[in-house]
């Protein structure tokens, strides 16, 4: 048996693992989280990761050490980015609304991540978020790095960047991140391009009404309309967009892995 200094660290590099997966992955990333508690919670994640670990490594602070936490913040970082990027395709769709409707220049400041956002789109992400929390989507998030040390050992330095497969799924990942985002804004923008039509012909019809006087919100209107009609579907899409980002976690840990 190994003492705890001799598994220190072997632990360590669970710790930043599972540290860097929280900069990057969605709502556990988010700056309204003191950090104090991000790293707590990181702490007795590694805990209980490290616990699982059969036959932990007996590792010297050496070079090749250095370049294993690296590699483990690199694996942590990339399994957080790619569960965010798929949740982004929600915000997206949004943008693409708010293009539609005439709000594309309207942003707000998201107090979440910081970064200027459209208004429906950071509508639509929030509610996502809600329904997140309310499915406990957000511990499958967490079953993804949990189970990340079954794909990717600690003490194993290689991971697969060079292969062709790799390029190929992440062109795969943002195609399908977009035709999700296309998908879920596609009510609600092809609502809007029949109002467009309709206003086309309004004007061409009855020129003395100014179609831009009563278009902007006329299409305000529908867009909220189309938007309460639709919000069912859209959230048993969201619901299809959390299994998406977690079957994505688990693809990249198996291109880069060793299981």
């Amino acid at each position: 048996m190994l003492s705890i200094i001799e598994l220190f660290p072997a632990f360590l590099l669970v710790f930043v693992r599972i540290t860097a997966f929280y900069v990057t992955v969605p709502l556990f990333s988010y700056r309204t989280i003191p950090a104090v508690h991000k790293i707590g919670f990181a702490f007795f994640l590694a805990i209980i990761s490290f616990s699982t670990i059969k036959n932990p490594p007996h590792l010297d602070v050496d070079g090749m050490y250095m370049m294993l936490i690296m590699k483990e913040a690199l694996v942590g970082l990339l399994l957080g980015l790619i569960a965010y990027i798929m949740i982004s395709a929600i915000q997206i769709a949004g943008s693409f609304i708010d293009f539609q409707m005439g709000f594309a220049v309207a942003n707000v400041i998201d107090p979440q991540t910081g970064a200027q956002t459209p208004l429906v789109g950071q509508f639509l992400h929030t509610m996502a978020l809600l329904l997140m929390l309310s499915l406990n989507a957000h511990h499958l998030l967490l079953d993804g790095i949990y189970y990340s040390y079954q794909y990717i050992p600690i003490d194993h330095l290689g991971l697969s960047f060079g292969n062709e497969q790799f390029g190929d799924f992440i062109a795969k990942s943002f195609n399908s991140m977009f035709i999700t985002a296309f998908q879920l804004s596609a009510p609600v923008v092809a609502s809007l391009f029949l109002v467009d039509l309709a206003l086309g012909i309004v004007a061409r019809t009855v020129p003395q009404l100014n179609v831009f006087v009563v278009g902007l919100p006329l299409k305000i209107a529908v867009t909220f309309i189309m938007l309460v009609i639709c919000m069912a579907v859209m959230f048993s899409m969201m619901q299809n967009v959390f299994e998406f980002a977690i079957r994505t976690m688990r693809d990249l840990l198996s291109l880069l892995g060793v299981a």
